[in-house]
């Protein structure tokens, strides 16, 4: 397959991913926004995530005030801290995910041994994208199409 060709595939695969990662957040409970997160290695989807709170507390992601919860994860450490519980590693491995990583969920990321991010929402802040660059790891921005 030459070049041209590869590339045109890579796209398509991650805009389908990045859709399967927009529908994978509508599963969040949070309502100030749903962020969702997939590791995708070798075409196989090895961990998925959604923001909300830890396993075990409600559902609940706003206080009164609404404001997010200080203990409320992101749908990247969730989708890294489930690969930790399974037999799957995600060194090499691609995140689709919704929203742009802040700098704590890219260390996760880098740490984690994932080598391509690939998100649909650009966030105000740039720290989490920059430090995954810096880092040598790949970033995609997909904007997420509402149709295809």
């Amino acid at each position: 397959m030459d070049n041209e060709s590869a590339k045109t595939k890579q796209e398509a695969l991650d805009k389908r991913y990045i859709r399967m990662a927009g529908i994978w957040a509508e599963n969040s409970y949070c309502k100030r926004r749903q962020v969702g997160a997939l590791i995708v290695k070798d075409k196989m989807i090895i961990s998925d995530g959604y923001n909300g709170t830890p396993s075990g507390f409600e559902n609940v992601c706003e206080d009164e005030h609404n404001l997010t919860k200080p203990y409320v994860l992101h749908a990247e450490a969730n989708a890294i801290t489930k690969i930790a519980r399974s037999n799957n590693s995600s060194d090499g491995a691609t995140m689709y995910v919704t929203a742009s990583p802040c700098i704590e969920c890219a260390k996760l990321i880098i740490q984690a041994g994932i080598k391509r991010v690939v998100y649909s929402e650009k966030y105000r802040l740039e720290d989490g994208i920059e430090l995954l660059k810096r880092a040598g790891i790949e970033v995609e921005y997909v904007p997420l199409a509402t149709h295809e």
